[in-house]
């Protein structure tokens, strides 16, 4: 069955539209034009976009520019939208004009025919309400989108990636606490190293990210920023006085984030500054996470030919061809997705340099690696600490085996016999396939009771704590 359309306009001319889709001519032209890819904008943005929508249409009713019947009904639609109502009528590419403007005019267009249609009019017809004169209103796409991407972000980190985040570092030091006095063989080059404590490698974990949930909150309040009310190139062209005072005022009260008119909104318009920052928070995030899974999945690996420190929850099988076998594949996702997000940094950053004039025209790109990352990160973040950290388990005979065997517990003896006496200790035990404190004893350096006095592994591991 063939799908009917009407006719829809814009200054190019006339041309077809689906008849039961609310967009209109320059959604229908972009789809056309940019055909480009799978990767949609993100939902997120739309949204942000709606709400700002209804915040431009209450702070131009309150500076009366746009009457109140009008104001309700965009009011009503983007409501409508927040609360995914109209999801399928945002069907555009990623790959599109450079400044979100066909993204801008697509939500204008469904606001502005969905509320045609709760006024009585038909479809297309622009009237009562029309997407340039009364949803779009005070705004230009230039100052509109940047300003859509940071909401996005704000919401998606403060939301969805700090609790993630969080939860993670909770587990962690949940772990780190269990296993504080666990003394374990410390490795450094992959070589063995002086005695730690399990716990304390933990808690090296649950620092790094805590750093991390630092980082992001120095890049949020860059985010809360706004240069909504700049409208073409920061003049604020077209818009009244006090506009953006208003309308990111009302933002602020609707998502209860701090939102406030960025200083230098001409700043805001020609760079993506604070975009590139939060993405560089998020970058340090994966680093930071691709570090930790690495490492539980190197001291998982076994269980009877690696070093088996630790033990992984069994999800799933592991092989389609060797029966039993149990592999770290949380540790191996959130590792994927790491480096994911270090690509998609990489790109966002070069396009965030490429403000020309008084214009960013790579935005699309940035917010859609932006979210996507912050997506990927929160999402593989919670399986993680749901199906690998939190059902974490210790082999404690093969901590002990490593830990007793170590040739570098002899730099416990440093201060007693020197460094090179250690030294050539250590080689002779490793050369004659013995113990350090045979060889120790055999070369009357010290006596027994002086040795095991100085293996004390927690001492070792927390020489500072008496």
């Amino acid at each position: 069955m063939t799908q009917g359309v009407r006719i829809e306009s814009d200054s190019m001319g006339n041309i077809e539209v689906p008849e039961d889709c609310y967009w209109g001519a320059q959604t229908q032209r972009s789809l056309q034009h940019f055909a480009i890819g799978a990767e949609r904008i993100p939902l997120e943005v739309i949204i942000a976009l709606a709400h700002i929508k209804k915040a431009a249409a209450h702070a131009n009713v309150e500076l009366g520019v746009l009457s109140e019947d009008i104001g309700h009904l965009i009011i009503e639609v983007a409501d409508e939208i927040c609360n995914g109502g109209h999801d399928g009528q945002f069907p555009l590419h990623v790959w599109q004009t450079g400044s979100g403007t066909q993204t801008n005019m697509n939500v204008n267009e469904v606001i502005a025919n969905r509320a045609n249609e709760i006024a009585g009019s038909p479809l297309g017809s622009k009237a009562p309400v029309h997407p340039n004169d009364h949803v779009n209103r005070s705004q230009s796409s230039n100052d509109v989108f940047p300003t859509a991407m940071n909401v996005a972000a704000a919401i998606a980190i403060e939301y969805y990636l700090v609790p993630a985040i969080e939860e993670l570092v909770r587990t962690l030091e949940e772990k780190a606490e269990q296993w504080a006095n666990v003394p374990k063989l410390g490795r450094t080059h992959r070589q063995d190293a002086v005695p730690m404590t399990v716990g304390q490698e933990f808690s090296a974990y649950a620092h790094q990210l805590e750093a991390g949930l630092d980082r992001l909150g120095q890049a949020l309040p860059q985010l809360h920023s706004l240069p909504l009310g700049g409208t073409a190139v920061g003049t604020g062209l077209n818009a009244p006085k006090g506009f953006a005072e208003r309308a990111i005022g009302h933002l602020a009260e609707y998502i209860g984030i701090p939102f406030i008119p960025m200083e230098n909104a001409f700043a805001g318009l020609s760079s993506s500054d604070d975009i590139v920052a939060a993405s560089g928070a998020v970058r340090t995030l994966a680093c930071s996470l691709l570090k930790i899974a690495n490492d539980i999945a190197m001291l998982s690996s076994g269980p009877r030919a690696g070093i088996g420190e630790y033990v992984l929850p069994a999800n799933e099988p592991g092989s389609s061809i060797m029966p039993g076998k149990v592999n770290p594949t949380q540790c191996e996702a959130l590792s994927m997705v790491c480096v994911q997000v270090m690509g998609l940094d990489s790109a966002l950053s070069f396009a965030g340099s490429q403000g020309v004039m008084q214009l960013n025209v790579y935005r699309p790109l940035m917010i859609h690696n932006l979210l996507t990352s912050i997506r990927l990160i929160t999402d593989s973040t919670r399986m993680f600490t749901r199906y690998a950290v939190e059902g974490l388990e210790l082999n404690y005979r093969n901590i002990e085996d490593y830990l007793s065997s170590s040739l570098m517990l002899v730099t416990a003896l440093t201060p007693v016999i020197g460094y090179d006496k250690a030294a050539q200790m250590a080689k002779k035990a490793y050369e004659q396939d013995r113990t350090l404190k045979e060889v120790v004893l055999e070369d009357g350096l010290l006596d027994e009771k002086e040795f095991d006095d100085a293996m004390n592994y927690m001492r070792m591991a927390k020489p500072h704590s008496e």
